[in-house]
């Protein structure tokens, strides 16, 4: 119903900055939640940040609450996540996901490194 690119990704020292895209197509935008998710090589697939149709309701894992900001532009079928202040540990592929009722809709990846 819904597909999704991720693109932003690549190498960055630590302490510096980042910024994720993800282009939806196939459907109406505004109709989904959204959200970031990670995963690291070994672990399992973790929650980064979700933002509501509306983008009045953002919630943010504690390991990025304050460096990573989510956003959403519904006119331009977009989400982003906006990486700061960087850290090795952040090292992983970052997934776009879409959801609406029981629904969920996933990206291909972006890879994040992040260099000591």
């Amino acid at each position: 119903q819904v597909q999704l690119v991720e693109s932003g990704g690549g190498l960055v020292q630590a302490g510096g900055s980042l910024r994720l895209s993800c282009a939806a197509s196939g459907d109406s935008f505004s109709r989904y939640s959204m959200g970031w998710f990670r995963q690291a090589p070994g672990k399992e697939r973790e929650f980064v940040s979700a933002i509501s149709r509306s983008a009045r309701t953002i919630h943010n894992a504690d390991s990025v609450r304050g460096r990573f900001t989510i956003s959403r532009d519904n006119a331009r079928n977009m989400v982003y996540l906006q990486m700061n202040s960087l850290k090795p540990e952040d090292t992983a592929v970052y997934y776009c996901r879409a959801q609406v009722r029981e629904y969920y809709y996933w990206g291909q990846g972006t890879q994040v490194t992040v260099s000591s």
